[in-house]
């Protein structure tokens, strides 16, 4: 999410542009980079430094590559932690995919989506459907129509970084179409963090989302790929052993300094490594506690970004919710803030027939539910 002042990135397609262009603009001087954290983004990062000709070695701290995108146990099946999908518009993961021989694993359909408000659940899957909502008049939809069509055709992200969400929408879509549908929607995705979420979150979730819909068949077009991302994580751990990147796990770092030849990292195993450039791809705050040497305005910018937390619950039911990927919740009374039905996408036979269910509910890292136990 982003905050006034603060440029923080969004959901990672795979494999950025801006990635690109930092790795071209390596000094080829540098031979050996190592990279402090094994995630999808520090296994991309060493593709590409490879690939340009550097030696690189990957420092994770867990047993396995991939992060948060590693699957997990539902059921007796294996999938995806949480919920991911392929938008026509994700160029750059999209040619990865191929890159890895995965481009005939990809599976596209048609989603639908719902919207479940004032205790009742609509359809929102096409135009019709958006003119007949009743809980906007028509002057509502067609400000928000109009704040959609504008934030997509929006080139200059950066200066909505400046403009607090809320207050952007107020101006395009105003006050009513704001409390009933922006809120709701800000508050399910950001908790609390809904009250400092620059304008730069919705214009990304919205450009890309429209895009997706203008390079697809003007509908929810989704795509996976079959086996979920451990199939892309290990595809890609693969390509990494057979180019010669070194993953060393069980490598959690305790300090990371730089010197006049390089960089020093040193293990909490007390182990140390030498190398003539380090890049961390760990979140912001490990970075200022791990970089002893930053400034007081670095370490303020590090330690000024804020992370949204998710809590996801996956149940398989025996029998299918509804027809929508995702239903949206509006109404605060309901202790989860959407619904995302994978089986509406995903062949349900890869799950012996049931439907696979999540259940997000998205808080600030000072949340007390964090707290809770599981059960």
């Amino acid at each position: 999410m982003g905050t006034p002042g603060a440029q923080t990135g969004g959901p990672w397609d795979g494999a950025g542009n801006t990635n690109n262009q930092a790795v071209a603009a390596v000094d080829q001087r540098i031979k050996h980079i190592g990279i402090v954290g094994g995630g999808i983004l520090g296994m991309y990062l060493a593709l590409r430094l490879r690939q340009a000709g550097h030696e690189v070695t990957i420092l994770e701290a867990a047993p396995a590559s991939g992060g948060l995108a590693v699957g997990s146990n539902i059921g007796g099946y294996r999938w995806d932690r949480f919920y991911h999908v392929i938008l026509m518009s994700d160029v750059n993961l999209r040619r990865l995919l191929e890159e890895l021989g995965l481009s005939g694993e990809l599976r596209w359909g048609i989603t639908r989506t719902g919207f479940y408000t004032d205790g009742r659940l609509y359809s929102m899957s096409n135009t019709i459907e958006f003119l007949r909502f009743p809980p906007l008049n028509l002057w509502d939809k067609l400000r928000l129509g109009g704040t959609i069509f504008l934030a997509a055709r929006i080139r200059n992200w950066r200066r909505l970084e400046r403009v607090l969400s809320v207050d952007w929408l107020r101006r395009w879509s105003g006050r009513r179409v704001v409390e009933r549908i922006w809120l709701p929607l800000l508050k399910s995705k950001l908790g609390e963090n809904w009250r400092i979420a620059s304008a730069a979150f919705i214009w990304a979730i919205i450009a890309r989302m429209y895009a997706a819909r203008r390079s697809g068949l003007k509908q929810e077009m989704f795509g996976y790929v079959d086996g979920g991302y451990d199939l892309i994580l290990s595809r890609l751990q693969r390509r990494l052993d057979e180019i010669g990147v070194r993953t060393a796990y069980g490598a959690g770092v305790a300090q990371v300094e730089s010197t006049e030849t390089g960089a020093i990292v040193q293990l909490q195993s007390g182990a140390r490594h030498d190398f003539d450039a380090a890049v961390m791809t760990v979140p912001t705050p490990a970075i200022a506690r791990l970089c002893g040497q930053l400034t007081a305005a670095e370490r303020s910018r590090l330690d000024a970004v804020t992370y949204q937390g998710i809590i996801c619950a996956s149940l398989l039911l025996s029998e299918p919710l509804s027809t929508y990927y995702v239903t949206n919740i509006t109404d605060r009374w309901v202790p989860f803030t959407g619904v995302i039905e994978m089986t509406t996408l995903v062949d349900r036979a890869r799950f012996g027939g049931n439907s696979l269910v999540y259940l997000p509910c998205y808080l600030t890292q000072a949340d007390a539910t964090w707290q809770q136990p599981d059960e």
